[in-house]
């Protein structure tokens, strides 16, 4: 029964002090608008809305989550060392910055993950009366589970946009070697994949592009986008173009070898996965499809030898 009260206790405290932390976060809003910026916007509009109102107007997750996640964003970063921090921001440029994470949000989101699992194993374990070092060891597991998703969800995130941009970087060189030998220089050429496609090369090639157009020299452009992407392939065409730009070798025909490269590479992928699709099939065969075959066809025996060994009735 102390074990329940402790749980219930403790529950109850975590439960006070976020609801504390995000009355504070609407009263701190508050005061830094004070009722002298709705004066000013009576003097304009003929009729304002209060900042309450336009406040009130807001999502949820505007309202309330986004201040929380800044706060816990706060904390893990002044505990995290600067070397996980960098870690962590690499990576997400890799996964593309999914919704605009940045790394002190994504470690809060971590925290977050971390003590809601918490609080939900240690309620369940309350209202199940589990004993105490159940509660203990349940709560310790589904903290740890919490805190590692968000670090799996980052990593498919990555594994994803490495296959996307390595899928359509073949197409996206021939284009490129076609524009060039048209007669278009390489920035228009890059120019025309942007318009044509709309995946995660074609965002990284405008990124590139308005890199370019704020004063940023080619090489370093390009540079940042195999730094950014860290696929291979896209790490060995970026080299290419630099290297052929430096020497004054011709752009078409850098691409033109690169196309080339690029379509054998994707033949060579094709055929290696071809060779694996017997040995990955060969588990689901085995414990799937050969018991169902095996119970089919020999189903309708097991009677007759069971009556004939006289284990029948």
């Amino acid at each position: 029964m102390r074990t329940e009260i402790i749980v219930g206790i403790a529950i109850g405290v975590a439960a006070l002090v976020i609801v504390l932390m995000m009355i504070n976060i609407i009263r701190r809003r508050k005061a830094n608008n004070p009722d002298v910026i709705e004066a000013r916007l009576a003097e304009y509009i003929e009729n304002p809305v209060s900042l309450e109102k336009l406040e009130l107007q807001q999502p949820f997750s505007e309202r309330v989550l986004k201040p929380l996640v800044g706060i816990f964003a706060r904390i893990m970063g002044s505990v995290t060392p600067a070397k996980s921090q960098e870690r962590l921001r690499r990576n997400l440029q890799m996964a593309g910055n999914p919704n605009g994470l940045q790394a002190g949000d994504f470690l809060a989101l971590r925290l977050l993950a971390a003590i809601l699992l918490t609080g939900v194993v240690l309620f369940l374990c309350w209202v199940t009366k589990q004993s105490l070092g159940l509660s203990i060891a349940a709560a310790v597991w589904m903290a740890l589970m919490g805190y590692s998703f968000p670090a799996y969800w980052l990593g498919g995130k990555i594994k994803a946009r490495k296959k996307a941009i390595f899928r359509s970087l073949p197409d996206a060189i021939d284009l490129l070697t076609i524009s060039v030998e048209a007669g278009l220089g390489f920035d228009q050429a890059l120019q025309r994949v942007t318009e044509k496609w709309d995946d995660e090369l074609a965002r990284e090639f405008k990124r590139v592009l308005s890199e370019m157009r704020v004063g940023k020299l080619r090489r370093d452009a390009l540079r940042e986008m195999a730094y950014r992407c860290d696929v291979n392939e896209l790490s060995i065409f970026v080299a290419s173009i630099i290297q052929a730009d430096q020497l004054g070798v011709s752009l078409a025909r850098v691409l033109r070898i690169q196309a080339d490269q690029m379509r054998m590479r994707r033949r060579q992928m094709a055929e290696e996965l071809a060779r694996k699709a017997p040995i990955k099939m060969l588990f689901p065969m085995v414990f799937l499809i050969f018991p169902s075959v095996y119970i089919v066809i020999l189903g309708p025996a097991v009677p007759t030898i069971a009556a004939s060994m006289g284990f029948g009735g």
